[in-house]
């Protein structure tokens, strides 16, 4: 597999091999899913003990409201590999990652939906692309068992996400997902941002693919997400868009809108005097002296906030030399000064 690419695979490898150790850590985000969790929990706890690795898997309760704080504990006293998290409130899928990734030491982070349509039974093909050469691998649902409309926005929220952002990907929003320990740890997840973390983490220099999973319908209840999804999940676009591309430069971005205002501003400004030179015309009352100048004025702002944004980046990033640096040769330790 090479960088950004995709592997339409369907082999089926029951375990890993016994003789590669590495630490496994399952993010369990729930909210009100305690119909839901224990039989989640008790089929990934079989499909990990057969991974024959050093295993744990962490429900992070994001704030429910039904018997899911109960039902978590209960889990936890009954086996020694969960863990669990209660947040004060319901703050969101991307903060309960973002806390459940800060609790964890592991070599590989898996992350699952706790209402049972991911299939636990995956997690070893995915955990063999990480070791085939991906960074980030996530389990495209090949056939999805959603309604209608969510299957169809869904195709066009993906469709608008690749061409928007560069990344190739057919399932951004899987929320089934593995990751080394170095991808998890660069990412910063808040907001709906969780939908976008293959962007986040292609973006960071890692490399990231698809493979197909199975999809199954809920056990119980209903989907958490309603119709805002849609529009919050277009503004986080934007933002990542933004992050990606402009996070470190941001005077590229208000630097051009700015100079394509004053530009046209002085335009207008330069079409007014010819007209009062040459023509003799008056243009003291006339609406395009207003246009131009209002142009020339908001270009002058919009180029200015982006020297302040650009001084505030200077001033508060001190990224190390060699963070970009993957591999050194002939060793690995390399001496710093």
């Amino acid at each position: 597999m090479i960088e950004g690419s995709s592997t339409d695979t369907k082999e089926r490898s029951p375990s890993l091999s016994p003789d590669v150790a590495r630490r496994v850590a399952v993010l369990l985000p729930a909210y009100n899913e305690a119909e839901n969790l224990p039989a989640v929990v008790a089929e990934l706890v079989g499909v990990l003990q057969d991974v024959a690795c050093d295993y744990e898997i962490v429900v992070i309760d994001d704030g429910s409201t039904d018997g899911t704080r109960a039902v978590v504990a209960e889990l936890c006293a009954q086996s020694p590999n969960v863990r669990g998290m209660r947040l004060r409130r319901n703050v969101g899928k991307s903060p309960a990652l973002a806390a459940g990734i800060e609790s964890v030491t592991a070599d590989v982070v898996v992350l699952m939906d706790a209402d049972g349509q991911d299939q636990p039974s995956e997690i070893p093909r995915m955990i063999e692309a990480l070791d085939g050469g991906l960074d980030l691998v996530t389990g495209r649902r090949a056939e999805r068992n959603d309604r209608f409309v969510k299957r169809t926005t869904s195709i066009l929220y993906n469709g608008v996400t690749a061409r928007v952002s560069g990344v190739p990907g057919r399932d951004f929003n899987s929320g089934f997902k593995a990751m080394t320990a170095e991808v998890a740890s660069s990412l910063e997840l808040y907001g709906e941002l969780h939908r976008y973390i293959p962007v986040l983490a292609f973006w960071n220099g890692y490399r990231v693919g698809e493979i197909d999973v199975e999809h199954r319908p809920r056990l119980h209840g209903q989907s958490k997400f309603g119709a805002a999804r849609f529009w919050r999940g277009f503004l986080d676009l934007v933002t990542v868009r933004f992050l990606t591309s402009y996070a470190n430069r941001p005077l590229h971005l208000f630097g051009a809108i700015g100079t394509v205002f004053s530009v046209a501003g002085s335009a207008v400004l330069l079409w007014l005097l010819v007209e009062q030179q040459v023509y003799g015309k008056g243009i003291g009352s006339r609406p395009a002296l207003i246009a131009g100048m209002l142009l020339v004025i908001v270009g002058v702002q919009i180029l200015s906030l982006g020297l302040i944004a650009q001084l505030l980046v200077h001033l508060a990033v001190r990224r190390d030399p060699l963070a970009w640096v993957e591999q050194v040769w002939p060793d690995s330790s390399h001496p710093r000064r």
